[in-house]
């Protein structure tokens, strides 16, 4: 009988240590494939929702200040008439 539970043991074991290792193979190649997207999305100069946010808004402030510029150089040539 103790003989018996030990086999069971020794094969519980092992399984645990071959689940342990399914798991970090699993994690390793996550880790290497976003790695690699990463790499391919550099590599295409593809920009971060971040830096397009901060683009966007600088656009938009130039959109509206070209606005008031144009509104007093409108203002501007309508005095001169």
């Amino acid at each position: 009988m103790q003989t018996r539970n030990k086999i069971l043991d020794d094969l519980g074991q092992l399984m645990t240590n071959a689940m342990g290792v399914a798991q970090g193979a699993r994690d390793e190649a996550q880790n290497a494939m976003k790695s690699l997207m990463d790499r391919w999305l550099a590599d295409r100069d593809f920009v971060t929702r971040e830096e397009f946010e901060a683009v966007r808004a600088m656009a938009q402030k130039a959109r509206e200040e070209n606005a008031a510029l144009k509104a007093r150089l409108d203002a501007m040539d309508a005095a001169k008439k």
